[in-house]
């Protein structure tokens, strides 16, 4: 082969990949931590939301979970959002997904979809931005799990996300499309509830009463690697015991696999 058609296939490789969808980074994300810096909103943290078929959905966006703490203290956010968001970037633009309603009304800028792979992966989605509009940073969920049928009148998405850890539940979904693959009414069910979360149990974990150590213990045991960060925190300003106390709970969790 030529060095000029090498030099030709190269060529075509880079173009072509200007415009393949890419899942987003952490740095992508910045856009938005400046945007809320800049209103002097504190408590936040912000997670790329890499997967591929989020992406081959809605290509040249980039989804960034934006979730504020409520726990043990509680972050409160702007007016304008709510404690679990996705904020989606497109060009210059940012914008947030707050509800399930906001959810729907983006959707609906969704084109025609007639590929079974392409409606999995859009209901793949919806329940992958779903779930981060019910995440407080505790919750552990399940892959989306989708499953494709075609109907009289065009097809229909089935799916569902299971809460793993930190609460119960689930969201359940259904995503009609027509005939000309255009996205009909979308069905969702939301059971998922919240389970234990860091108060002050870390503190409690010296109490003169073994019944609340014991409360206390049990609590950040449950919640497990989740409460590293509430761990930590309360580490940062304990006494000497207290410290030895929470290493020893978080030594706990590490090998028990919590």
């Amino acid at each position: 082969m030529s060095t000029k058609t090498m030099s030709g296939i190269a060529s075509a490789v880079v173009i072509l990949g200007l415009f393949l969808p890419t899942p987003a980074r952490a740095d992508d994300c910045d856009r938005i931590a400046r945007l809320l810096d800049a209103k002097d909103v504190y408590g936040y943290v912000i997670t790329p939301i890499t997967d591929e078929y989020v992406t081959r959905t809605f290509p040249g966006r980039i989804f960034c979970a934006v979730i504020f703490r409520q726990w043990p203290v509680a972050f409160e956010p702007p007016g304008d959002l709510s404690y679990s968001n996705v904020g989606v970037i497109a060009r210059d633009h940012i914008s947030f997904i707050t509800s399930t309603e906001d959810l729907r009304s983006f959707f609906a800028q969704l084109g025609p979809v007639t590929d079974p792979d392409a409606a999995q992966d859009a209901g793949r989605t919806w329940l992958r931005l779903s779930e981060e509009l019910e995440q407080d940073l505790f919750f552990t969920f399940s892959e989306p799990a989708v499953k494709y049928s075609s109907t009289q009148d065009g097809a229909l998405v089935t799916g569902q996300v299971l809460v793993l850890n930190g609460g119960t539940g689930e969201i359940d979904l259904s995503m009609p499309f027509d005939r000309d693959g255009n996205l009909g009414d979308v069905q969702e069910t939301n059971t998922v509830r919240a389970g234990i979360r860091p108060i002050c149990q870390a503190t409690k974990l010296l109490d003169r009463d073994r019944l609340v150590r014991r409360m206390a213990e049990q609590d950040i045991l449950v919640m497990g690697r989740s409460a590293k960060t509430y761990l930590d925190e309360q580490r940062a300003k304990a006494g000497p015991k207290l410290k030895k106390a929470i290493d020893r709970i978080w030594q706990r969790i590490v090998d028990e696999g919590r």
